[in-house]
């Protein structure tokens, strides 16, 4: 007699301890892994390892474990979220600024010059951070389609729609027809940063990967474009704190 069986999906997570206390680790296998990796993610607050697709949930569980001390002082480096609010400083393409609550003030949102420089956020307390959420939005979107302008420009290519989102794995992207979409956060990356970003989602318009001939393009689009990368390597997690 034939038996069947119901097989079990394999757990997408497992807890360990780490500095005393019970974390909940997210299981990703993917096609392409060749080795299993750790990553805490800033924005999500969480711990995230990549498997292969026919890894070992045991061997997975004991790399966690052997890992225990680097992802306690990941966590242990983790800032509080900063809400935007009266007296609060927050950057503003790479420079520090203070909000300042201007109930009185015609407007919504008004850059002064200053030491340090301020967002005079005008209007009733209760809508401050939406106000300057939606103006820092606002800010993006026009700094980024000004670059995206100049690099389709430069290699005669064409884009569709540029958008700003809400983002938090990715700073930018772009779609087979051209689509390209960007993280409102880039506001508060000094320019260069935001130009590279603009500049490398653009090179997709004309190699839709990451070979050299992409890299050269985006290179000669935008020449920071390793320091850039840099920045964003140390830096760009700590965007997703604000607001």
């Amino acid at each position: 007699m034939l038996r069947l069986f119901r097989t079990r999906e394999p757990p997408d997570r497992f807890d360990i301890a780490v500095g005393g206390e019970i974390y909940t680790i997210a299981v990703r296998r993917l096609k392409a892994s060749r080795r299993y990796t750790l990553r805490v993610r800033t924005a999500q607050r969480d711990i995230v390892l990549s498997m292969p697709l026919r890894g070992n949930m045991t061997a997975a569980k004991a790399f966690a474990e052997r890992h225990a001390g680097w992802i306690a002082a990941r966590l242990g480096r983790l800032d509080d979220g900063v809400r935007f609010a009266d007296g609060v400083e927050l950057p503003l393409r790479g420079v520090l600024h203070r909000i300042a609550h201007r109930p009185a003030a015609r407007g919504t949102v008004k850059a002064e010059a200053g030491e340090p420089p301020v967002l005079a956020v005008a209007g009733d307390l209760p809508h401050l951070p939406r106000r300057l959420t939606d103006w820092l939005k606002r800010q993006a979107l026009k700094d980024l389609t000004a670059a995206v302008e100049r690099h389709t420009a430069a290699i005669g290519a064409k884009h569709g729609p540029i958008s700003v989102k809400d983002t938090s794995s990715r700073w930018g992207s772009c779609s087979s027809s051209g689509a390209l979409a960007f993280s409102w956060r880039l506001i508060l990356a000094p320019p260069f940063v935001l130009d590279y970003l603009a500049a490398h989602e653009v090179a997709h318009l004309k190699e839709m990967n990451h070979s050299q001939r992409f890299w050269r393009l985006c290179e000669m689009l935008c020449p920071r474009t390793k320091e850039a990368k840099a920045w964003l390597r140390l830096h760009g997690a700590g965007l997703h704190r604000y607001g």
